[in-house]
């Protein structure tokens, strides 16, 4: 066992529903006890040394200590394309992202990629991803085995598209379902790695591709379905198109039994008041991506429409199409959208977001995303005066939220101290 000591963030209740004093507890010298991966108890510091006065004790100050970032929408097989210039959406898929996926049939690419993306994840303080793959089971395989050397949760799937894509990265329905069927079998709840079944988009699956994936689901209940809805208006225009007889972007994956409790939805910028009741009657989940939304020009994500329906919100970099690995820079976009919708969000709310927030839409809560007991010690230490620009605003603070508030809006990979997985130190700012 060992104990970590400082300046301790936890969350007592959700800030979107509960006052904030309500929702955040802080303990100014506090301790968290681990035993092997887990967090055995959280308390005052001097409690827990009095308890254990043998134990090995990492002291980080009055250093913020929180649950390690999760980014809830990714796709790491866009790493080396991320800042690419791109007119729109499909422009973009076509242009840099198709062309870079095909890279990932080489096993050794695949694994090259999947390590720096990991390495680039914990070194801003993200502990947990769900990130989609490519096509290829190599691309899978890669993701899932850096995962488990760093000990880390991730979930992943082969991203499965047998229509509108090079030839080069298309699939068929039968492999699609193969494929899937044997990554399951052989990543699925492996240590703690999490299958995540995958189909891109609508407009890149056949119907009978979406209703195969369906069926899969419905043998293998407690994966994850990942996908994307309703990013750009020329794509809901497109699926239109191809689904003439479908009344909603939403109503395709309903039709073929993809939208169920365990289903998080990417963007979801451009939704009917229809798709927003049956995400709220299902219980389906949204990630929300804010700086791919405004790179790619997608529109503005209207969180409170969400939050008001009870509808559970994670926080995603969306990269490579989003322009930061940083969740810190992630809440700031965040920030600032809210702003364009009349919101003045929280950093409370913020922070549950990139944490509670992920974990929640990911179908983890009481696993991941919180300091308390029994939950993996998936933890960050944050340096909230990491810049002199930082610094200079945070000296003059009268609260703590006014602390924490210039960091979530101009920190960086500098703010993060240091990054633990699974109650291990795994990475350390030099």
């Amino acid at each position: 066992m060992k104990i970590i000591k400082g300046r301790i963030l936890r969350f007592l209740n959700n800030p979107f529903i509960a006052k904030i004093e309500d929702s955040v507890n802080i303990l100014e010298n506090g301790g968290i006890l681990i035993e092997g991966n887990l967090i055995k108890d959280v308390d005052e510091f001097q409690n827990l040394k009095t308890q254990f006065p043998h134990l090995e004790i990492h002291d980080y100050g009055n250093h913020l200590i929180t649950a390690g970032f999760i980014d809830c929408h990714m796709h790491y097989p866009q790493t080396k394309i991320i800042a690419s210039y791109g007119k729109r959406l499909l422009d973009w898929l076509n242009d840099y992202t198709f062309p870079e996926e095909i890279k990932f049939k080489n096993s050794d690419y695949a694994k090259k990629i999947a390590n720096l993306t990991l390495d680039l994840c914990l070194r801003n303080g993200t502990t947990t991803v769900a990130s989609f793959c490519t096509t290829s089971v190599n691309s899978v395989d890669a993701i899932f085995e850096e995962a488990e050397k760093r000990k880390m949760c991730v979930v992943a799937g082969k991203t499965c598209m047998d229509r509108n894509a090079p030839k080069l990265l298309i699939d068929n329905v039968k492999s699609s379902y193969d494929d899937s069927k044997s990554l399951i079998k052989k990543w699925h709840l492996k240590d703690r790695n999490i299958y995540a079944i995958t189909p891109r988009f609508a407009p890149t699956s056949s119907p009978e591709q979406l209703e195969t994936l369906g069926n899969l689901w419905t043998e293998y209940p407690d994966c994850i379905m990942q996908t994307h809805l309703s990013e750009q208006k020329e794509e809901i225009r497109w699926v239109k198109q191809l689904f003439p007889k479908i009344k909603s972007y939403l109503e395709v994956y309903q039709k073929f039994n993809l939208v169920k409790k365990n289903s998080i939805f990417g963007h979801c910028i451009h939704l009917q008041k229809r798709e927003i009741d049956i995400l709220k009657e299902i219980k389906s989940s949204v990630a929300h991506c804010p700086t791919s939304n405004t790179f790619i020009g997608s529109g503005i994500f209207d969180l409170v429409k969400f939050i008001n329906n009870n509808i559970d919100v994670g926080l995603a970099t969306d990269t490579g199409g989003g322009t930061s690995f940083s969740m810190l820079k992630t809440m700031s976009e965040t920030y600032k959208i809210s702003q364009l919708n009349n919101f003045s969000i929280h950093p409370a709310q913020l922070l549950w977001l990139a944490t509670v927030g992920s974990s929640k839409s990911l179908g983890l809560e009481n696993k991941i995303g919180n300091i308390i007991k029994g939950s993996y010690a998936d933890l960050i230490v944050i340096d909230l005066i990491s810049t002199k620009e930082i610094e200079q605003r945070q000296r003059n603070a009268e609260s703590f939220w006014e602390e924490l508030f210039p960091t979530i809006l101009m920190g960086d990979d500098r703010a993060i101290i240091s990054t633990w997985v699974s109650g291990n130190k795994i990475y350390d700012y030099n």
